[in-house]
This record gives structure tokens, C-alpha cells and sequence, in this order.
């Protein structure tokens, strides 16, 4: 992933690094760029999740902040299950735990190869940041396990009753569909207004992920903060395969 800022082309404003306010999100482009700088303490990052901003920036870039429109978001009860899947689920191969395994599981998302992709964005100082918010109550992970060897994941935080995809990675076939399953099964069940998957992609939209205008994201973002937050240790959570669902 080559740079993403050039302060010319944008004209974005810089954050101040004694306050934690950012710029309006319905004011920005479609692209999202918002703000630039700042830092990655756990009182900037919250605050930013919580106005529907995400940080994502590439190695030897200064932090950038976006809220991208339109937004892609997955409703719990509406991801897709292709028959195929179905039967990889049936077969009871994986094993899924939550918050078992967070710094190996961001750790993962950062190094395994994507297509595409050069480098990753999830630096270690974002390695950082999350594992403070997980230590902190707010970041979760789902660990999926083929035969006790941990081959698949994703991490993101939860606030309300809102999940903040984050990323994902998978060593074996289908693993990462799995953890997103396992995810949206137990959101669902605590009522989870939505998942978001901040940026379209193909792979998303093929789990039952939409794309919604930003304006209907941010609205939706401040429903559902009113609700109670799962914070804490998410190890308790249990999930197995339900085939009726």
C-alpha cells in the first residue's frame, strides 16, 4: 500500500494534540479523509469510533482519520450463509474462542499477505493502541482453531451496541468466515444493532454486508451508543454452529 497523504491534494486540517475534537464526518469527502495527526491514545481512538471515524494510514504516513461515504455495514441477522459454507460448518472442524488470543490475533492481521497489498497499515503502534483498548475492555477478538492450531481471526471494539470491524486474517480456507459467523451469531444474540465493515469490499458484501449512505451510518452510530456496552473480558462467550439458524 503506497502513501494515502498528500497535505496539497487533501487540505486536510491537522488534529490538536491537546484536544480530542475532530472535524464533523458529515462534512467530509466521499473518500473520508477528515483530520491528520494527533495520536492513538485510547481517549482519542474512542472518541473517533464513537463520531463514526476510523485511523488508517500507511508506514511513514502521519496518523490519518477517515469516515468514508458510503459505509458498509453487516445487520447480525442478515448474513448470507451459501450452502457450501453450511457444510464447512456442519463439519464441526473449527473451534472458536473469544478474547483468548489478542495480540496474536492483531499480530496475524498484520503480517499474513494479502493480494494486493504491500505493506500493512495495522503498524505497530496500532498493534499497540488495540492491545491497550482490549486490555482496556473496549477491543475483542474471535480466535478460530483447526485441530488447537489458531488459523484464523478478527478483532474490533465494541461500544453500545455497536462492533467496529476492524480486520481479519485466515491460514486456512474459510477460517476468517468463520469467526465473522461466530461474531455475528453472538452480537445478534445481545443485540447488536450492526457490524461495521467500514470500507466496501466484494468479500463483505458476499457475507450479507450493505452499503449505506454515511448520513444513515452516523445516525444509526448514535442509536445504537445510547445501549449498554458488553465492556470487559469477552471470554465467557461461547458459540457453536447452529444449523436451524
Amino acid at each position: 500500500m503506497g502513501s494515502m497523504f498528500d497535505e496539497e491534494e487533501y487540505f486536510v486540517p491537522p488534529l490538536n494534540k491537546y484536544s480530542y475534537i475532530f472535524p464533523n464526518p458529515r462534512e467530509a469527502s466521499d473518500e473520508g479523509l477528515l483530520a491528520y495527526g494527533g495520536d492513538l491514545s485510547s481517549s482519542r481512538l474512542l472518541t473517533a469510533y464513537r463520531n463514526g471515524i476510523f485511523p488508517w494510514y500507511s508506514p511513514g504516513d502521519p496518523i490519518l482519520w477517515w469516515s468514508p461515504d458510503p459505509r458498509l455495514l453487516l445487520y447480525p441477522e442478515k448474513f448470507y450463509l451459501r450452502k457450501s459454507f453450511r457444510r464447512v460448518l456442519r463439519s464441526g472442524k473449527f473451534r472458536v474462542t473469544f478474547d483468548k488470543l489478542f495480540p496474536n490475533v492483531i499480530r496475524h492481521c498484520a503480517s499474513v499477505p494479502r493480494e494486493g497489498q504491500e505493506s500493512t497499515w495495522i503498524v505497530e503502534e496500532i498493534q499497540e493502541a488495540f492491545i491497550r483498548l482490549h486490555e482496556e475492555g473496549f477491543a475483542h477478538s474471535v480466535e478460530v482453531y483447526y485441530e488447537d492450531e489458531l488459523v484464523g481471526g478478527l478483532y474490533g471494539i465494541a461500544m453500545g451496541k455497536a462492533f467496529f470491524g476492524e480486520s481479519m486474517f485466515s491460514l486456512r480456507a474459510d477460517a476468517s468466515k468463520v469467526a465473522f459467523k461466530a461474531l455475528s451469531d453472538v452480537l445478534g444474540l445481545r443485540g447488536y444493532d450492526f457490524v461495521d465493515c467500514q470500507m466496501q469490499t466484494d468479500h463483505m458484501i458476499g457475507l450479507g454486508a450493505e452499503v449505506v449512505p454515511r448520513d444513515i451510518f452516523l445516525d444509526a452510530l448514535k442509536v445504537a451508543l445510547t445501549k449498554p456496552s458488553d465492556l470487559g473480558s469477552w471470554q465467557h462467550f461461547k458459540w457453536e454452529y447452529d444449523d436451524g439458524k
